[in-house]
């Protein structure tokens, strides 16, 4: 199973229609879930550590955590797809952090820190992202054709 845990929702209608349509895609490769979470609008700090408070409530100890961060390893799509394979047996999670980022808790917590760019994303389309990047990966690990 895969869980998504992000701070925020989507607002924006195309974001949502894109979401929903590789939920559905994924839905013939794995369970998944997607858990949204409030951001708060206090200073970063306390910011930070209530979103943090709300990721780490919704992870267990068993669960393998792998937190989306401009600092973390940067794989290809084939890498991806291999790295989803060798752990699929676990719960995986991914964390969008909010816009201040993730607290040192979270980042404590985290299996494994990935890096999709060194660019900055906005949270919403970055799901959209993650979620195609997924269905590219079970597309690969299933040996399947799919645009390149």
């Amino acid at each position: 199973m895969i869980k998504i845990i992000c701070v925020g929702k989507i607002k924006e209608k195309y974001f949502t229609h894109a979401v929903e349509e590789y939920i559905k895609r994924l839905s013939k490769y794995t369970k998944l879930e997607i858990i949204e979470l409030p951001d708060y609008n206090y200073d970063k700090t306390k910011t930070i550590l209530e979103e943090g408070k709300n990721i780490l409530s919704k992870i267990s100890n068993k669960d393998f955590v792998i937190t989306l961060e401009i600092k973390g390893k940067k794989l290809n799509s084939v890498q991806l797809s291999k790295f989803i394979n060798e752990n699929i047996s676990n719960n995986i999670i991914f964390i969008i952090g909010g816009s201040y980022g993730l607290s040192n808790d979270v980042l404590k917590r985290s299996n494994y820190a990935l890096s999709f760019s060194d660019l900055t994303f906005p949270h919403q389309l970055f799901r959209v992202i993650l979620l195609e990047q997924l269905y590219r990966s079970f597309k690969i690990i299933n040996n399947e054709s799919y645009h390149k």
